[in-house]
């Protein structure tokens, strides 16, 4: 009967819903951008239905700087966890060894080394995480002329495929990074997966 349907459907030969439309006219749009995955671009709110470049632009630069984040807030998130700890004083009578891990950090670290810490970030935003130069070749491409690790020396195709790998493990990163914030405000139990393994992790003993 399925079947049936599907052919009667296809006789009436009907128009297309716009939101069929509009997501191909968004593929073919930017179809020479970086877009892993088999569906192409990914744009379920219609951000860049228009197909204006400059906002595709700008989207994508943020994607990706959100994704570098979270990717090394999962690294630090995991070897925190694990133990491992700077040495020294993160202030003065506060070893860096008296400082939990994940979101439960935030009230222990005084309200100096806060403010600190977003100074740092926003120094990065604003001077040097950034086009400083006017030189780069795609949205977050901040070498600056300075760091390079060889990236000249790839073929176009393995440019294109770093640069997927990048976009793809950085929404992961922000997935990841979400759902562990989650679960520790939910039980304190952010790597509930190993629990499921058999392989428990105590988060945060001692603290």
């Amino acid at each position: 009967m399925a079947l049936s349907l599907s052919v009667a459907a296809l006789g009436f030969n009907a128009p297309l819903p716009a939101a069929v439309t509009s997501r191909s006219a968004v593929r073919m749009a930017f179809e020479g951008e970086i877009n892993p995955g088999p569906q192409g671009v990914y744009d379920p709110l219609g951000l860049v239905a228009d197909g204006d470049q400059e906002k595709f632009d700008r989207l994508r630069y943020v994607e990706l700087k959100h994704g570098r984040i979270c990717m090394l807030a999962i690294l630090g998130h995991v070897v925190t966890t694990a133990g491992v700890r700077l040495p020294g004083e993160l202030s003065f009578g506060l070893p860096f060894a008296s400082v939990p891990t994940g979101i439960k950090a935030l009230s222990v670290v005084p309200a100096a080394g806060l403010a600190q810490i977003f100074a740092f970030v926003g120094f990065l935003e604003l001077f040097v995480m950034k086009d400083v130069e006017g030189t780069g070749e795609f949205p977050g491409d901040f070498r600056n002329g300075f760091i390079d690790f060889g990236w000249d020396n790839f073929t176009e195709e393995e440019k294109a495929s770093k640069r997927g790998i990048e976009l793809n493990n950085g929404r992961a990163a922000q997935m990841g990074i979400l759902a562990l914030m989650v679960h520790e405000m939910l039980d304190n139990n952010p790597y509930i997966i190993n629990d499921l393994l058999g392989a428990p992790v105590p988060f945060n003993a001692g603290f």
